[in-house]
């Protein structure tokens, strides 16, 4: 009787495990919201924190999708932030080229692809564009390859591609050095890995794939996704999805 348990177990698991994870969005625009910090900078933990709050609020992933990416200009100023990239700093200034500002910084919020200044103090989260963008759809059926369709509202002809960004939340850290010496930060929505693909027109849209690979063992926390596409070239989302990772998912980094 025992055995019969056992095997009915392995076969209730792998009835469960085959499930795919699929994150999709509405028609209407889903915000994309950036922050730039550091672990470095101390100006930057009320803006975490901030960010953090939003884990509760009903519209995540649905309404607005939040990534942050910690920037690697403040390690050499004592401390190095392990959750750091260049490509993130890349991306920061990317923007400010595209705005013609002077200068990147931290804290910095980017709504849209717009900088965003009404952050501080801001109650709730920002909303849902108006603007209809189409439905953007991801699925996988191991948390690591993943099949994105996009059907755009304009049919207008152009090209588009497809990034996503694996995410953890619950994550903290002890600092000992630099401008937040002594202090124990949390972070959410955390960039582990940052990946750009293009996109092919299909009969019912455009199509797409990634691939999510292997973690950073002293990376413990929640995964999560986040997807969005753009035209080619560009860093103005059009739509944005994502969504939580089953809490067996065992991935980082990407190719």
């Amino acid at each position: 009787m025992t055995k019969h348990i056992f095997f009915l177990a392995l076969m209730i698991g792998s009835m469960v495990r085959a499930s795919p994870v699929v994150f999709q969005s509405a028609d209407r625009q889903t915000a994309l919201l950036e922050l730039y910090t550091s672990e470095g900078c101390s100006s930057c933990p009320p803006a975490e924190a901030w960010l953090s709050k939003l884990k509760n609020e009903p519209g995540l992933w649905s309404e607005y999708v939040p990534v942050a990416f910690h920037v690697d200009y403040w390690n050499g100023l004592g401390w190095r932030d392990r959750l750091s990239n260049e490509q993130y700093s890349e991306r920061q200034r990317s923007y400010a080229q595209s705005w013609s500002a002077q200068e990147i910084y931290t804290p910095e919020l980017v709504l849209n692809g717009k900088e965003w200044h009404n952050w501080f103090g801001f109650r709730g989260a920002p909303a849902a564009g108006s603007v209809r963008s189409g439905i953007l759809y991801a699925r996988s059926q191991d948390e690591k390859h993943w099949q994105v369709e996009f059907a755009p509202s304009s049919g207008e002809g152009t090209e588009y591609e497809v990034t996503a960004a694996l995410l953890v939340s619950g994550l903290g850290s002890d600092i000992g050095a630099g401008e937040n010496s002594g202090r124990h930060l949390n972070h959410d929505f955390a960039a582990l890995s940052l990946i750009t693909r293009p996109m092919t027109s299909q009969t019912n849209g455009l199509a797409g794939t990634f691939i999510i690979d292997s973690a950073p063992k002293d990376i413990k926390g929640r995964l999560a996704l986040a997807v969005w596409v753009t035209r080619a070239g560009q860093l103005e989302p059009l739509q944005a999805t994502g969504g939580w990772l089953p809490a067996n998912t065992q991935v980082s980094g990407s190719k």
